[in-house]
C-alpha cells in the first residue's frame, strides 16, 4: 500500500533553483567573455540594491502573511490555508515574483549578461516545475475556493 503525501511535490526548493541558476550564468562569464550590461559602477550597484531590497519587502510580506494565516511557506509542507489576500490578490506567486527580481539585481551586481540571460529559463522551471505542480495540487485540496482564485488573480502579475 503507497501512502501519498499532502504536499505539492515541487522538483527542488524554489530558492535554489533560483539560485543554481543565477551561479550558472556567474560560471559561464568566467568560462566566457561576458559583455556586461554597460551600466556604469555607482548606477549598476544602485539598481541591484533597489532591486534586491524591493525583493526583500515583497518576500517578507508575502512570508509574514503566510505566517499570519498560520499555513507554512516551504512547498514541501502541507498548505493548511489558501491565502487570497494582501500580495496575493494582485499575483498567486508574489514569493516567486520576489525572488526573480532578487535574481535580476544580484544577475545587475554581477554585471553578467549571461545570468541576467538565464532568468528566461529559470522562470521557466519554476513555472513547469514548481508552480504547475503547486497548482494542482491546491485545487485538489482546496477545491471550488481555488479554482475561484485562479480565476481573479494571475499566476504571476
Amino acid at each position: 500500500m503507497t501512502q501519498t503525501r499532502d504536499v505539492p511535490g515541487v522538483i527542488a526548493p524554489p530558492p535554489l533553483i533560483y539560485l543554481g541558476f543565477l551561479l550558472i550564468g556567474w560560471g559561464l562569464g568566467q568560462i566566457l567573455p561576458d559583455p556586461g550590461l554597460g551600466l556604469e559602477t555607482v548606477w549598476r550597484r544602485g539598481l541591484a540594491m533597489v532591486l534586491v531590497v524591493a525583493s526583500l519587502v515583497i518576500d517578507g510580506a508575502a512570508a509574514g502573511h503566510f505566517r499570519r494565516l498560520g499555513t507554512r511557506v516551504e512547498p514541501w509542507h502541507p498548505s493548511t490555508v489558501l491565502a487570497t489576500d494582501g500580495l496575493y490578490r494582485f499575483s498567486r506567486n508574489p514569493i516567486y515574483l520576489g525572488f526573480a527580481l532578487a535574481y535580476v539585481g544580484f544577475a545587475v551586481a554581477m554585471d553578467s549578461v549571461f545570468a541576467l540571460a538565464l532568468l528566461i529559463p529559470c522562470l521557466i522551471v519554476v513555472d513547469r516545475f514548481v508552480i504547475a505542480r503547486e497548482e494542482r495540487y491546491l485545487a485538489a485540496r482546496f477545491g471550488p475556493a481555488y479554482a475561484d482564485y485562479r480565476q481573479r488573480v494571475s499566476r504571476w502579475l
